[in-house]
């Protein structure tokens, strides 16, 4: 393991054009960390149909670069998951901006394609992922640009995909927290096959009792006439622990 971590992190640093010399003097930073949730809640929706899930990451960070991979035990849809991220950020006198590039993986799920799924009751979960039979590995389909901008307790981010099936989307956030509480709108936008906008809006009302345990609650507040998304309350504990490297 410890072999393989040197080995990223020489690639990393080497793809950013430093020298031999500033190889050398070149920091890098390698944190991990492991988690289990009651729910795999993603924007509002709870893909994993009430399953627990369990995730764990590692980072790599230089400065203010950064390259990892998060891993879980995946949605009801497309299987396990592992996501690739590559990005930079910094902060400055309470303001905080980042910039980085996800890719979505799903190893066993072959290639992809969106659709609109529902639930028993006949309400509209989400327009997810779907597999394919075909399983020759196009998993590199779903990427997105992600801008991060913080000042004090407020965030603001925006998600939009660079390399996706469709490519018709974004999805933003506006966030603010205060000690152990937080509270997250999110917004997802589509274009219909019509060509007509429609989209949900979800909240998230989070308290962290400590750095491993958290609790969020979450509903879908608003969405289009023409769309049903699972408006129930959702409730997710979860508890992470950092793993040393």
């Amino acid at each position: 393991m410890k072999k393989l971590t040197k080995a990223i992190a020489l690639a990393g640093v080497m793809t950013t054009g430093l020298t031999g010399a500033q190889l050398a003097q070149a920091e890098v930073d390698v944190s991990a960390s492991a988690a289990v949730a009651s729910m795999y809640l993603w924007r509002g929706l709870d893909l994993g149909n009430g399953d627990a899930a369990v995730s764990g990451d590692i980072t790599l960070s230089s400065g203010g670069a950064y390259a990892g991979m998060w891993t879980s035990s995946g949605d009801s849809a497309a299987g396990n998951e592992y996501d690739l991220y590559v990005g930079y950020g910094g902060e400055m006198e309470g303001f905080s901006y980042d910039v980085s590039v996800v890719t979505y993986v799903y190893p066993s799920a072959g290639n992809f394609s969106y659709v609109d799924t529902t639930d028993e009751d006949g309400n509209g979960i989400a327009d997810v992922l779907e597999s394919e039979q075909d399983t020759s590995g196009n998993t590199f389909d779903l990427s997105e640009l992600i801008v991060s901008l913080g000042y004090e307790g407020a965030s603001f981010s925006y998600y939009y995909p660079v390399s996706s099936n469709p490519n018709d989307y974004s999805y933003l956030t506006l966030g603010y927290g205060m000690g152990a509480f937080s509270a997250m709108a999110g917004i997802t936008m589509v274009e219909d096959d019509a060509g007509e906008d429609a989209g949900y809006t979800h909240l998230d009302l989070s308290y962290a009792y400590n750095d491993n345990l958290s609790f969020t609650a979450s509903k879908v507040v608003a969405e289009d006439e023409e769309d049903s998304y699972d408006d129930d309350l959702k409730f997710v504990v979860s508890y992470s622990l950092p793993i040393d490297m």
